[in-house]
């Protein structure tokens, strides 16, 4: 039955099943009879309104912010000075997420200083509107709001924010604002004043190109949606914010361009992170395996990168750049196959030399999947596909092993991910140490000790450096992992073996999809061949965006792009 269950979740059709989310209602007295058929959420949180008390404000607040224990959670008292009459306010700041220059000076200043704009004559409204028709004047003015008044005149700070429910006040306070209350009011302002330390913004890591931009992501949102913004620089593009996580309560910006974008595309991942019932998330790499589609070959689902340069490019194609606060890496929806063995460098290059490039990541994906497998698949059932010198040379090396080759390569193959490991994981001063004398005890000495043949450590070599070459991380640990199941499926039937798991694996692709787009787009659908193949057309030939993303513009340049050549 195991096998049956096996071979059907592979093969079998699956209909997509439609999922329909509500929120939790309050049952009402006609819903009595229901009540029992269905049990209310046991985490109903109730939302809580600014009080119009101050004393009590102050009470609820220690109680959720436990001040008698948390020593960095400030509660600034103070009077404040508005229009010849005083009020008792509140600020409410994390200390060491605050600049206390700008708390000082345009917050707490302007409030309590004696000064021309809080010392109005109280019966004095403001004048909101003023017309002039037929020498008949008319204006139009608005009683005191204080409230109002404090925002408007008092505070000098560009971001302000009224609120009335204590969850988006606190929201702000953990985020870095200082919130402001003050006796009377049953609502207070969240005050932008942050000025908690962060990392600049630096160099690629991971993405390294010659010619091409030297920036990359950072942790802080609102400085890769600036990059975002900079490098795009249109108002087309639409940056949307949304929370994830009960707790948490992370940031994550959807970003797209509205006048080239698929509606639909946008709406389906707006929906999967809206429908996300989670309490933390933490990073781009949580997200992404929240969103994406599951598939038992663990491809990745959608392309994870550190450039500003890379996401703008993706965006202008017509794609979803999902940004999520913390992590300096930005998830670029949807993604196919090939889109992970292809580098940011190659659209600065001209087409020669990026398709040369590529043509080589192809072999280097290849080699990582199944070169083990197949020297295992021929040394053991087909050798008499060698030429005899090197049949010879290969016996010769062998003759002195005591192991068989399946020993060999695993433990050969095993060594080298544990050395791969522990480079990572020690510090940088002496990774590349460890590199050095792993690659020189597993090598010569294995060899010299008749544990493995040498043969076998330049297949090992160059399977780790076509695994190198990948310049996708998540796709190349995939082709990892998988190589040791081609290596065993080499080992019990030879190019039988491998040609069934490659059937197999490659149905399992044409199967998958990315956000409702094939992944094994363009080579499932002919039609998309002309916009996104293997060859990489110049650029001058580039004139259309990808077909299976349904753009609203579907041209990106001109068929003429070189008018200065051809005028």
């Amino acid at each position: 039955m195991k096998i049956k269950d096996f071979i059907n979740n592979i093969f079998a059709y699956n209909p997509p099943h439609n999922y329909e989310f509500f929120l939790p209602n309050t049952p009402t007295e006609n819903d009595t009879n229901n009540v029992t058929a269905q049990e209310p959420p046991t985490e109903l949180k109730e939302t809580k309104n600014i009080f119009a008390s101050l004393n009590v404000n102050l009470d609820y607040i220690k109680s959720q912010y436990n001040l008698l224990i948390n020593s960095d959670i400030i509660t600034r008292e103070f009077i404040l000075n508005a229009r010849g009459k005083q009020y008792k306010a509140l600020l409410l700041y994390i200390d060491g997420m605050v600049d206390a220059q700008i708390l000082n000076d345009f917050v707490l200043e302007p409030l309590m200083m004696r000064n021309k704009n809080n010392l109005f004559d109280n019966e004095q409204n403001r004048i909101i509107s003023e017309a002039v028709s037929n020498n008949i004047t008319v204006r139009k003015v608005k009683k005191f709001n204080l409230s109002e008044y404090i925002e408007t005149c008092l505070v000098p700070q560009n971001s302000i924010k009224q609120s009335n429910s204590f969850d988006e006040i606190f929201s702000g306070v953990n985020s870095g604002n200082c919130a402001l209350f003050v006796d009377t009011l049953s609502i207070a302002l969240d005050i932008d004043v942050k000025g908690f330390k962060q990392r600049s913004i630096s160099k690629p890591e991971n993405e390294i190109v010659i010619k091409g931009s030297h920036e990359a992501f950072v942790e802080n949102i609102r400085t890769n949606t600036s990059l975002l913004r900079r490098f795009s620089n249109n108002e087309n593009l639409v940056i949307e914010s949304l929370d994830v996580g009960k707790i948490t309560k992370t940031k994550c910006a959807v970003c797209y361009m509205q006048n080239i974008a698929n509606g639909d595309l946008v709406a389906e991942v707006k929906y999967r992170i809206n429908n996300l019932e989670i309490d933390s998330l933490l990073s781009s790499g949580q997200l992404e395996q929240l969103i994406s589609d599951n598939n038992s070959l663990g491809l990745p689902k959608a392309i994870s990168t550190e450039r500003p340069d890379n996401a703008v490019q993706h965006l202008l194609e017509g794609r979803v750049v999902v940004l999520v606060n913390g992590s300096p890496y930005a998830l670029i929806l949807p993604s196919i196959m090939i889109d992970f063995l292809t580098s940011p460098e190659d659209r600065n290059l001209k087409s020669i030399f990026a398709n040369f490039l590529r043509g080589i990541r192809i072999i280097s994906a290849f080699f990582a999947l199944l070169l083990p497998g197949l020297y295992v698949s021929v040394t053991n059932f087909h050798i008499e596909i060698l030429p005899t010198e090197l049949l010879y040379s290969i016996l010769a090396a062998r003759e002195s092993v005591p192991f068989p080759v399946i020993f060999e390569i695993l433990i050969m193959e095993i060594s080298f991910e544990i050395i791969r490991e522990a480079s990572l994981r020690v510090p940088s001063a002496i990774g590349s140490t460890i590199g050095i004398v792993g690659a020189l005890v597993i090598g010569q000495a294995a060899v010299s000790a008749g544990i493995v043949s040498p043969i076998l450590i330049i297949i090992v070599a160059i399977t780790a450096l076509s695994s190198f070459a990948i310049p996708d991380y998540s796709f190349s640990f995939h082709l990892r992992v998988f190589r040791f199941l081609f290596i065993l499926l080499g080992y019990a039937a030879g190019f039988l073996g491998i040609g069934t798991g490659l059937f197999v694996y490659i149905s399992i692709i044409c199967d998958m999809e990315s956000f409702g787009v094939s992944y094994s787009t363009p080579y499932s659908h002919m039609e998309n061949l002309k916009s996104t193949g293997i060859i990489i057309p110049p650029i001058w030939k580039r004139e259309y965006r990808s077909s299976y993303l349904a753009t609203k513009k579907k041209k990106k340049q001109e068929d003429i792009s070189m008018k200065w050549k051809y005028q």
